[in-house]
């Protein structure tokens, strides 16, 4: 069995981490470097960063903070926010990054995904599905949590998949920096709809969420935002609540 990840989330604006709750009201959190390297030291399996106004702004990620940011990392990195081509992609890898997540191309331009996955390897494509409940089931957001696309995240999820992604990070909307734990039932039917790797992300705010989202979820990884930004918790504390209830994590 493939150990479980716990990856610190970095959501960046204007070169700095910021969190807010469903996509809103966002507070500054402090530095992407800083924060990278600090979580990296203490049981980061990875880090992913994610410039959250680049695609809303129609423009590129901040490729100098990216770099900085990797050059100070020995954990792999992921990177998305303004990946528009297979060229933003390069870029993104050149600059250090060691996965590209692509949400609104995506759907907008379904081959991209196929194309970064052909150029550079499935592994290095993540297609991040932002989803909001509807009824009994949830649609998929683009632009920041801004625009329905009415597309079912099921569906979509396992077209991305045949499409190339090597990764699916999966964030609930209506859970997003609410605390009160993952949608676990969205995260448990993507994950038994595909066969690709899935990160569980919006909601966590216990160890204990973690838990439920690696187990009754069947998420692959967890992404964690709020909770260590606060200090309440860090990777290696998170790890080792988890290796307690046998969950098995990377040492």
């Amino acid at each position: 069995m493939v150990a479980k990840r716990i990856v610190p989330c970095l959501d960046v604006r204007d070169g700095r981490v910021v969190k807010g709750v469903q996509f809103q009201n966002l507070q500054e959190m402090g530095d992407p470097v800083e924060r990278a390297v600090h979580y990296a030291h203490n049981g980061a399996d990875e880090i992913t960063f994610l410039d959250i106004t680049a695609t809303v702004e129609g423009r590129d990620t901040l490729i100098a903070k990216v770099k900085e940011t990797a050059e100070h990392l020995f954990v792999p990195l992921t990177v998305g926010g303004g990946v528009r081509t297979v060229e933003d992609a390069r870029k993104l890898l050149r600059a250090g990054a060691d996965k590209v997540a692509i949400n609104t191309a995506a759907v907008e331009n379904r081959s991209l995904i196929t194309a970064i996955a052909r150029d550079y390897g499935a592994q290095c494509v993540v297609v991040a599905v932002d989803a909001k409940r509807d009824g009994p089931a949830w649609r998929v957001f683009t632009h920041a949590g801004r625009t329905d696309t009415g597309l079912d995240v099921l569906a979509w999820s396992a077209k991305v998949a045949e499409l190339g992604a090597g990764e699916i990070l999966l964030t609930s909307i209506d859970a997003d920096g609410g605390r009160q734990g993952y949608d676990l039932e969205l995260t448990r039917k993507v994950a038994e709809r595909v066969t690709i790797p899935v990160v569980a992300s919006g909601g966590c705010g216990s160890n204990d969420d973690a838990y439920k989202a690696l187990v009754q979820g069947k998420a692959d990884a967890a992404l964690v935002a709020s909770l260590f930004h606060t200090g309440e918790e860090t990777p290696n504390s998170m790890k080792q609540a988890l290796k307690a209830r046998g969950v098995d994590v990377r040492p």
